[in-house]
């Protein structure tokens, strides 16, 4: 492997199996995930966590917090910020999607993070999230004893949606036995805040610069998935958090999906607009 791409070894059989028609595509799972970002001297890092080799799905590879949409986050919460109107269009979604999508990203980001993108009103941000209570709250969120909705709602706060930029959509590929519909967005870590390593599903945890971090997945020192790699090369020219959430309003949320063919006695796998992914896959596995 010249680079850090994550490639598990049983894709060349199910993508084969796919091509024939053994293969049912799963149904894709909704998803969220931040790529949360802290302004330095050399430019914004951004935080992420390295998933545990043990893991299933991805083991030991670098990603952002993020997970699954929980069928409650589309429950009416206080909001703050752009129209749930404005983030269906951006979405390309529905309103009660949205809102869903939107709620997952700050839930998750809470829940792997410790960080809460919500405040008491629409222009405020809570300060510090690290005290026993707090705490409770997030073991209760992580274990679905306690809902986002409820949550916000014990808490008196609204979710500020406006801190949130989108920035992309990644399918899994139909072949994959887990699949996800995951959009990822931007937020700039606010202030007095501080993250920690509060997933269970991640072993470290680091504040990188993108260009570090791609330049580091390039000599096959950092493994990550194509979305993870993709995003972090679109982060990489943007000189702060605050340039990033500007270009979150011009990003191309179109749905990034990899195809699998048969070209020439090899299974050709790609993903549309992104040629570094291109693999080209003998029928005896993988080169």
């Amino acid at each position: 492997m010249s680079n850090g791409q994550w490639y598990p070894p049983e894709w060349p059989d199910r993508i084969r199996a796919l091509a024939s028609g053994d293969l049912v595509p799963a149904a894709p799972r909704r998803a969220a995930t931040v790529m949360l970002l802290r302004d330095t001297v050399d430019g914004p890092v951004v935080h992420m966590l390295r998933r545990r080799a043990s893991m299933a799905f991805a083991g030991g590879a670098y990603a952002y917090p993020g997970g699954g949409v929980d069928d409650r986050d589309s429950r009416p919460i206080g909001w703050a910020g752009p129209s749930l109107a404005e983030w269906a269009a951006c979405l390309g979604v529905d309103e009660a999607s949205a809102q869903a999508i939107v709620c997952a990203a700050v839930r998750e980001t809470f829940e792997e993070a410790g960080v809460l993108l919500a405040g008491t009103t629409e222009d405020t941000v809570v300060s510090d999230t690290t005290d026993d209570t707090w705490e409770a709250d997030r073991q209760a969120l992580v274990l679905r004893e306690l809902s986002f909705a409820d949550f916000l709602d014990r808490r008196g706060l609204v979710v500020r949606s406006d801190l949130l930029g989108g920035w992309a959509r990644w399918i899994t590929p139909e072949f994959e036995p887990r699949r996800y519909d995951t959009w990822f967005f931007v937020a700039a870590l606010p202030a007095g805040q501080r993250t920690r390593n509060a997933s269970t599903e991640a072993d470290r945890t680091v504040w990188i610069r993108p260009a570090d971090a791609a330049d580091q997945y390039d000599r096959g020192e950092l493994l990550m998935m194509p979305p993870t790699i993709a995003t972090l090369r679109a982060l990489a020219p943007h000189a702060t958090s605050a340039d990033a959430l500007t270009a979150a309003r011009h990003q191309d949320l179109t749905p990034v999906l990899a195809t699998a063919r048969m070209v020439g006695g090899e299974l050709l796998l790609s993903w549309p607009g992104h040629e570094e992914f291109t693999k080209n896959i003998p029928i005896g596995g993988p080169r």
